[in-house]
């Protein structure tokens, strides 16, 4: 067996799974995983990441071992998150509030943040709440999902009263009907449906195991990968972000920066027409490596300069 510690510098800097898994390590905090752990033809220590058990045993090891997140669990067949790329996502987003902080990282408490879809993995908040602090709240259109993602926070004690679940009763709707006319959020996830149809999101999920595997598993294709609405929308992620655009000029006050992930780059010049068709007063596109992968999320701002200021001076200071 060979040991290695191949470092991923194309994470953020700050990403603590910028080496490779150190299964050992994992195996000792959380020993269920080991069951699961094998050396591959490299002769490397690897898990089957076509297996959704495997990779569920591997999330509950990283986020004991690296989070202090002793309980979590996702019913069967619903999305399990790469937690590497999860938290890339959330530490560009801190990177973002320091840029528009002068340098400074606004800490702790004074952050609110809203997650679109939280999911029953509930994993934004549980991570961005263990990293940096910040106060959460989920919104949900599935009530399973939903009450899943609460068992993960009763079951982690230190994060009641950091992270409160909405239910989105209008599955057309995605601010409207969460946003509450007092509420002030210093930050706005979301990762978006990423499919256009349930046709799409199975040939997705096949093209993903068959690139893991080599081979596709019918069984292992319909449960890999995530419900319906965590997979796909009418129109695909493209149409979701328009619609969170049109619905961000209503929520304007209410929030400094509205984002999302855009997975494919051809949507950006579209999407960026949008914004301006929004007349937004300023907006960015940070990019992301995870891996072969790469990805990138847009973020916009409707206040202005003096506008900025006063938010600053009201809730950073």
């Amino acid at each position: 067996m060979k040991e290695t510690k191949q470092v991923k510098t194309d994470l953020h800097p700050n990403n603590l799974h910028r080496e490779r898994y150190d299964f050992p390590s994992l195996i000792s905090t959380l020993p269920d995983l080991g069951k699961f752990v094998s050396e591959n033809k490299y002769g490397d220590l690897s898990i089957d990441f076509a297996d959704p058990k495997a990779v569920k045993e591997l999330n509950r090891a990283l986020l004991k071992h690296f989070y202090h997140i002793s309980e979590w669990d996702i019913p069967a067949g619903f999305l399990c998150p790469p937690i590497p790329g999860r938290a890339d996502y959330l530490h560009y987003l801190a990177d973002l509030l320091s840029e528009s902080n002068a340098g400074k990282l606004p800490t702790g408490e004074k952050i609110n943040a809203l997650d679109i879809g939280v999911g029953a993995n509930c994993i934004y908040p549980l991570l961005g709440s263990t990293v940096y602090k910040w106060n959460f709240i989920g919104s949900e259109i599935d009530p399973k999902a939903l009450d899943a993602a609460q068992d993960n926070l009763y079951s982690n004690p230190q994060f009641r009263g950091k992270v409160t679940l909405r239910l989105q009763e209008n599955s057309k709707e995605i601010l409207t009907g969460i946003v509450k006319s007092d509420d002030v959020f210093d930050l706005v996830i979301c990762n978006p449906p990423f499919h256009e149809s349930q046709e799409a999101a199975l040939a997705g999920s096949t093209r993903k195991v068959k690139n893991l595997k080599g081979k596709v598993d019918k069984k292992i294709t319909l449960n890999f990968g995530g419900q319906s609405n965590e997979l796909w929308c009418e129109g695909g992620e493209l149409a979701f972000i328009h619609k969170m655009i049109r619905e961000s000029v209503t929520f304007k006050f209410n929030c400094f920066w509205f984002t999302s992930l855009v997975s494919k780059e051809e949507h950006l010049k579209e999407l960026v027409l949008a914004l301006k068709k929004a007349r937004v007063s300023d907006r960015k596109i940070i990019q992301m490596t995870h891996g072969n992968k790469k990805t990138r999320f847009i973020a916009w701002t409707f206040l202005n300069s003096e506008q900025q200021e006063n938010w600053r001076k009201r809730r950073w200071s």
